[in-house]
């Protein structure tokens, strides 16, 4: 027999529109019976709501073994995800970079600067397509929002008695991970609270060398009722990671990919002080400018790959980007472009405090405050180096009311608030060579940079600055009890940024010292759904949301400031149909959808694009029985580019097969040739990386011994890895699988992933080095976890 704790926490439990209570036992909180405030800011369900979300509860990710982001496509569709070296930061959402959101706040933003510690949260909801006008400017393609362990239990109310449980997970390559959770109630004097504490550690190994995860997270939650009608409800989060990105194989070509064919050699020393790396004026002395080739400018020719030929490396100085000792090997996937002296630490904070208020007559007056920063370095040998210092701070007013007539439900927000983004960033990239180190071989003085971060000195970039966004939104939303409900909203934001160049730390000055700028933008939505017979929802949503061009330390870029480019829009036209039947045991949706950024003169390549995109997205979940779960999606998605349209090219590092005028490789892999790739028609500015098609499936089944297995496909079409779209990588489909034994207050679970050990690849930064390196997935990994409740 299932022990009673086990039980309610597989059991789903809301309430109906008549206050009864919804249990759905099974379901792990799979099914959309609960409110889910993080789309629109009302507490509606999954199957009410206009929009396309999925949530995946923490008991989703126990069951299958989820460990990172890159898993969640399996719960999800439209969340197939691009390689940023290797660091799971932010899922791709409608196959571009999405945001990560926590208790509906906006963080700072996160493409690979630390892994998103999703063991820590008790749900993720991932809304697909930009925010809500209630939540500030955000990005195209949507947002994982993160909910963190709570202090209270279903309906509000505090625990009767402490829980607790203790965990160990370990497996392949040295996997270690220690984690502990407690809440209950408690008093002080008689102030009664609830309280939620959460705490993980890890040091594990890695498939990859030179590679490690080092990382401590600590969370709380605390709710207290101050008065009847006054709660305050704080906490935070705090994750001090160590380890390090991972750049995949370089010297990239469609024999590696197909049969593991790598082109070794040497690249000719530049170090001549010994001091074993080479510095920006080592090899500005050895090839004045650097060891990036900009076309086939060096020999006569135009910025495109089509002009490079063997003349432009056979005399000096670009003699020097010819490699010796050159030959063939197989490479290992284990062997990748992280070096031993490589790291990525970053130390995230992030801090709230909502004081509500609830007075008569339906009206609610809340007061949300949230902070969020990073510390962050980043050192890779092959070149690249930066550093974040950044903080955001958010104060938010919402007044909510709610009338219930005999028409209806009529629920109204208004909404002002302030949100400080201060940042300081540095980085250090236009001397970035991934094809100088030899794989087989590592790092030497012939390929080890000398980073800017080591000599603080020579950076590409460095600026400090801030921007104060102040805005107001309105809310409201028309329920009719005859089956309509139509949800409206509008925004105004006033925005000032300053952002500055800190020329004394650069290599070079800018045409500008800085730039400051204040604009304004205005945001809005319409929605509406109606309830049909036979559980049938269809609904319409219609949107724009403005957004601010930050970049990966959530900087502004000078330059941007002073054209006025630094914040523009997006547009989201969406419809589907969604449905909840066999007393919400079962649900699905479909909808389609055609969204853009509407200005196409600004992008952050690593983190918000000028896209466009169109897709379909399915998904349905059935919990069978009380044993019983099955999930599935299918997802459609095509990307493109606009600025790459709207300029007819794309800038882009070439790769081996973009120059198929140079016949030996070995003459330029000492160096990095770049240059314009020609975009001729819509279909050459596709988003490379992201799948035309995508179909998920899982199921699971609990025994009542306390036996259960859990499984889960994901098939995946072919993609280019590259903007110039020479090298493809193969369709695949990566089965996952568990099983877990549940005794008295112990939990014993078994994962394996990649169970047919699938031989496949992940496309990295596709948009600049899509076509120079390549990141091969894990094989068939292992791991266990042992839990003790209490």
């Amino acid at each position: 027999m299932t022990p009673a704790y086990a039980q309610a926490a597989a059991d789903e439990q809301a309430t109906d529109a008549d206050g009864n209570e919804i249990v759905v036992t099974g379901s792990l909180g799979a099914l959309p019976v609960e409110g889910v405030g993080s789309v629109f800011g009302f507490d509606k369900t999954v199957t009410e709501t206009p929009r396309s979300v999925s949530t995946i509860s923490s008991e989703q990710m126990e069951r299958f073994g989820i460990t990172d982001i890159y898993d969640l496509v399996a719960q999800s569709p439209g969340t197939f995800t691009n390689s940023f070296f290797g660091v799971g930061g932010a899922l791709d959402i409608r196959g571009t970079p999405g945001e990560v959101y926590f208790r509906g706040v906006r963080r700072l933003d996160n493409p690979g600067n630390y892994p998103t510690p999703i063991a820590a949260a008790e749900r993720i909801d991932i809304v697909r397509g930009p925010a809500s006008p209630i939540y500030g400017p955000s990005k195209t393609g949507g947002y994982m929002n993160f909910v963190p362990k709570s202090a209270r239990v279903q309906g509000g109310s505090y625990m009767s008695s402490p829980e607790g449980k203790i965990s160990f997970t370990g497996g392949s390559w040295d996997k270690a991970d220690i984690a502990a959770e407690v809440r209950g109630p408690g008093k002080i004097g008689t102030q009664e609270f609830g309280y939620s504490l959460y705490a993980e550690v890890e040091n594990s190994g890695s498939y990859y060398e030179n590679m490690s995860t080092k990382q401590t997270i600590l969370q709380g939650a605390f709710d207290t009722d101050i008065t009847p009608n006054l709660r305050l409800e704080f906490g935070g989060m705090y994750q001090n990671y160590k380890g390090q990105q991972n750049g995949g194989w370089n010297r990239l070509t469609q024999d590696l990919v197909d049969n593991g064919n790598y082109i070794t050699g040497a690249a000719q020393s530049l170090d001549t002080n010994g001091d074993g790396q080479m510095s920006v004026e080592e090899i500005n002395a050895a090839v004045p400018g650097g060891l990036s080739i900009f076309g086939g400018f060096a020999c006569g020719g135009s910025p495109f790959a089509a002009s490079v030929t063997d003349a432009c490396f056979t005399s000096s100085p670009n003699n020097k980007l010819n490699l010796t000792n050159v030959g063939t090997a197989k490479l290992s996937r284990k062997k990748t472009l992280t070096g031993k002296d490589d790291r990525l630490d970053n130390k995230a904070t992030t801090l709230y405090a909502d004081l509500i208020w609830t007075g008569p007559g339906d009206i609610e007056i809340k007061n949300q405050m949230f902070y969020d920063s990073y510390e962050n370095i980043n050192e890779n040998s092959y070149g690249f180096s930066q550093f974040h210092d950044s903080y955001v701070f958010e104060d938010k007013i919402v007044v909510s009311k709610t009338f219930d007539t005999d028409a209806g439900k009529f629920a109204f927000q208004l909404s002002p608030s302030i949100r400080y983004t201060n940042f300081k960033h540095a980085e250090d990239f236009n001397y970035e060579y991934f094809h100088r180190v030899d794989l087989t071989v590592g790092y030497t003085p012939a390929s080890n940079r000398l980073l800017s971060t080591e000599c603080n000195c020579n950076y590409d970039t460095y600026v400090k600055g801030h921007y104060t966004d102040l805005g107001f939104a309105g809310l409201v939303d028309l329920d009719f009890k005859f089956g309509l409900d139509v949800t409206l909203g509008a925004r105004y934001d006033t925005i000032k940024g300053v952002s500055n160049f800190q020329e004394a730390y650069m290599e070079a000055p800018k045409d500008i010292s800085g730039a400051k700028d204040t604009d304004g933008a205005w945001s809005w939505s319409a929605s509406a759904n109606y309830k049909l017979p036979f559980g049938l929802i269809p609904y319409a949503t219609a949107a724009r949301q403005s957004v601010v061009i930050a970049g990966q330390g959530a900087e502004i870029d000078p330059f941007n400031l002073a054209g006025g480019t630094w914040i523009t829009a997006s547009k989201l036209y969406e419809a589907g149909i969604k449905g909840s039947w066999l007393d919400d045991h079962l649900y699905a949706a479909v909808s389609v959808y055609k969204q853009k950024r509407t200005d196409y003169s600004s992008q952050s390549m690593t983190v918000n694009q000028a896209v466009e995109t169109k897709g379909l997205e399915a998904e349905f979940r059935w919990a069978v029985d009380d044993h019983l779960l099955l999930t599935g999606g299918y997802t459609r998605t095509k990307v493109w580019n606009l600025t790459a349209i709207e300029e007819g090219s794309t800038f882009s590092f070439f790769g081996i097969e973009d120059l198929v005028n140079v016949t030996n490789p070995a003459l330029y892999l000492g160096g990095q040739p770049i240059g314009l790739i020609p975009i001729n028609d819509k279909g050459d500015a596709r988003r490379a990386g992201i799948p035309t098609n995508l179909y998920s499936l899982t199921a699971t089944y609990a025994f009542d011994n306390g036996v259960a297995f859990a499984g889960s496909m994901v098939s995946v079409d072919s993609v280019y890895s590259g903007a110039s779209q020479v090298v493809q990588l193969p369709s695949y489909t990566k089965f996952d699988a568990s099983i877990s034994y549940e005794t008295g207050p112990w939990v014993f679970r078994g994962v394996v992933k990649n169970l047919t050990n699938e031989k496949y690849f992940r496309a990295n930064f596709t948009e600049l080095f899509g076509s120079t390196i390549v990141l091969p997935e894990l094989p068939r990994s292992f791991q266990g976890t042992v839990s003790y409740k209490f």
